[in-house]
């Protein structure tokens, strides 16, 4: 079983999650490729003391990289989409930064 830590990399502040955040109840993550649901919802009430209520998951492929003639891929990785039971108060994790 992976620490709370391995399994939620951090959160992703984009314009498109500041707005699911704000409209949705919902928070969005960046999480370990072979994290399951489950565990994605144990990390999340356990570091934010809040009662999960769905969750919904994507795998983003990675895109391809070129420097002049040379290319790679860079890696896969995984997407969460936590909502939040209706009266949880959001977490606020751009303070701490």
């Amino acid at each position: 079983m992976p620490t709370l830590y391995e399994v939620i990399r951090r959160p992703l502040i984009t314009e498109k999650g500041m707005t699911v955040k704000e409209t949705q109840n919902t928070l969005v993550f960046e999480v370990a490729l072979k994290a399951t649901k489950t565990e994605v919802k144990q990390a999340v009430e356990t570091l934010f003391k809040v009662k999960v209520e769905t969750i919904r998951t994507a795998t983003v492929e990675g895109k391809e990289r070129r420097r002049g003639k040379y290319s790679g891929y860079r890696p896969d990785w995984k997407k969460a989409y936590v909502r939040l039971k209706e009266g949880e108060k959001m977490p606020e994790y751009l303070d701490s930064l």
